[in-house]
């Protein structure tokens, strides 16, 4: 997978640069695993949902990989339902880039 597969033709304004800002992270990596995440999610999410989404796009890559693949404990500030998703799904993305 090389970058977003959802359209942002049906989202919001909010929505469309949450997805912007999730496949433009920095780190191939975590364009990868955000990206793909919002894909999957974004269209769903609450406004709640979509804060804290938000909330940790704005997190350093460095720090947010180390929380997602459990090499660093999650601040009890970001420990919350959505990050729980997110760190089950980084596996398949990171699997479906590596797939030709």
């Amino acid at each position: 997978m090389s970058g977003n597969s959802l359209s942002s033709a049906g989202l919001d304004a909010r929505r469309r640069r949450t997805l912007f800002r999730a496949w433009r992270r920095g780190m191939r990596e975590m364009d990868l695993v955000m990206g793909s995440f919002a894909d999957a999610n974004l269209p769903a999410m609450s406004e709640a949902e979509l804060d804290e989404f938000e909330r940790l796009l704005d997190a350093p890559d460095p720090e947010l990989l180390a929380w997602i693949t459990g090499e660093a404990p999650v601040p009890a500030a970001f420990d919350t339902p959505l990050l729980a998703r997110l760190r089950l799904a980084p596996a398949a993305s990171l699997r479906d880039a590596e797939t030709p």
